[in-house]
């Protein structure tokens, strides 16, 4: 029994009518509240059973329409200041699509969606300036890369038996900032590490990792007995999108014989930026790097990437032997190395087309710009902010993100109620023990105009303590 559509021209008329109501969406979506509480009686509805019989595709797509694509997160909206999320694009929107119909796994053999991938990565060696010996993959997200980065890290460290004998009795340290993404963390946690053999590093008054307090505990950490393997660097830090001094990072590493790994989640792809690439200078110089294409590049989620000077060291991390997936030199089979000797799965979706499409028809120079009218929209917030009396900036702006408050106003409770209001969508953070709120300026579609609605907001909802229609 085929599940192929069985009248395809009124199949065809309801794809169409789908897909256009998907770029009406796209549309539709940067207009209106940025974000809707989801009615009790939306919410109960997904609590149908089972079905067992199934419903026509366009009943199923008028539902969506209905009852999903109200009630998102409302990152596309150009007001939408929450968290570091992508607007995503209508170009990739598609390609998501066109991926989807081919129905194409990424693990290996010879076809041309691997040809894609390759591609990716060896421009993102143009970009990072890597080896050509340099490997990459194209993964879900930074949390992920940066968990398999670590993965690398240590089976550099121990060696590819580690694989077999586990940790056995070493004693492996690495370094980071306390500002580093909590995905670090747990990226010891699930290679076994465990969370203590990472150490969190004070900031400096910039909220970088603080070298004197690294050197220190280095030093110490060496004559306990510990092997120090790993130093994570990081570019955009979660909270105030920090730098880390990386250009000295890696000199240190160097020195003390350290993967410098580089956590650049979103900041990374500031080297797109000629205005903007000199503020991670000395990324070039990192072991390896994670970043996000679903964030400043604005692809669809989700799509990530982990680029490894060592190719070699990378592939020993992840690379096996089974019967069922023997190479060729001819057919379909051929092709080797395939993409799941560098990482943890053998099945694996299209990703790398949307990030294809986005730098194949947008290409680098517009993107950078892209990326730079978001920090200039963020230092345009932070002047805007103080020339306010009851605001007040709580740290200046080193990439896209903001972080002020109201004077005398809780910011978590202020938050919620921006939230709620549908007008803006910012978040809230802790800084130095205190809570302010975050406006990440992430959306390619926002302007000064959104910018100063967040600020209108703010000392409106702030002055009246009352939630806004």
């Amino acid at each position: 029994m085929s599940l192929d559509p069985e009248d395809e021209a009124e199949f065809r008329a309801a794809a169409h009518a789908a897909l256009d109501a998907m770029l009406d969406g796209i549309t539709s979506g940067t207009r209106g509240p940025v974000w809707r509480r989801m009615p009790d009686e939306v919410r109960g509805s997904f609590a149908a059973p089972l079905p067992r019989e199934g419903r026509p595709f366009a009943d199923v797509a008028a539902d969506f329409h209905a009852r999903v694509a109200p009630f998102t997160a409302g990152n596309r909206h150009p007001r939408f200041f929450g968290w570091v999320q992508g607007g995503g694009t209508a170009v990739g929107a598609l390609a998501e699509m066109l991926a989807a119909g081919l129905n194409a796994n990424l693990g290996g053999r010879d076809q041309a969606p691997v040809e894609v991938e390759r591609q990716i990565v060896r421009w993102a060696r143009t970009l990072f300036r890597f080896p050509e010996q340099a490997s990459g993959i194209v993964v879900s997200g930074t949390s992920l890369a940066n968990f398999m980065a670590v993965h690398v890290a240590k089976t550099k460290a121990l060696g590819p038996e580690s694989r077999r004998l586990g940790l056995g009795n070493a004693r492996l340290v690495a370094y980071t900032s306390v500002a580093a993404h909590n995905c670090v963390e747990r990226a010891f946690e699930l290679t076994g590490l465990g969370s203590s053999a990472l150490r969190r590093i004070p900031t400096d008054t910039e909220h970088r990792l603080d070298r004197a307090a690294l050197e220190q505990t280095i030093a110490e950490d060496r004559a306990a007995g510990f092997t120090p393997f790993m130093l994570i660097g990081t570019a955009g830090t979660v909270d105030v999108g920090a730098v880390d001094e990386l250009s000295a990072l890696a000199q240190l590493a160097r020195r003390e014989q350290l993967w410098f790994h580089v956590d650049g989640a979103f900041g990374a792809l500031a080297v797109l930026s000629p205005e903007l690439a000199p503020l991670v200078a000395g990324i070039e110089l990192a072991d390896s790097i994670a970043f996000d294409f679903h964030k400043w590049l604005q692809v669809p989620y989700d799509a990530a990437f982990l680029l490894v000077r060592d190719g070699e060291a990378h592939r020993n991390a992840f690379a096996s032997e089974a019967q069922y997936l023997s190479r060729a030199t001819r057919g379909l089979a051929a092709g080797t190395p395939w993409f799941t000797d560098f990482g943890p799965e053998l099945s694996r979706g299209f990703r790398a087309l949307k990030v294809w499409f986005t730098l194949e028809t947008f290409g680098i120079d517009r993107l950078g710009q892209t990326i730079a009218e978001t920090c200039r929209l963020a230092r345009l917030l932070a002047e805007r902010v103080r020339r306010e009396p009851q605001l007040e900036l709580v740290c200046e702006p080193q990439l896209n993100i903001v972080c002020f408050r109201y004077k005398g106003v809780e910011s978590g409770e202020l938050v919620i109620k921006l939230q709620e209001s549908g007008l803006v969508a910012p978040s809230s953070t802790r800084i130095a023990g205190e809570s302010v709120i975050r406006a990440a300026i992430v959306n390619h579609r926002t302007t000064e105009a959104d910018i100063e609605a967040l600020i209108e907001a703010v000392l409106e909802l702030a002055r009246s303590g009352d939630s806004m229609d």
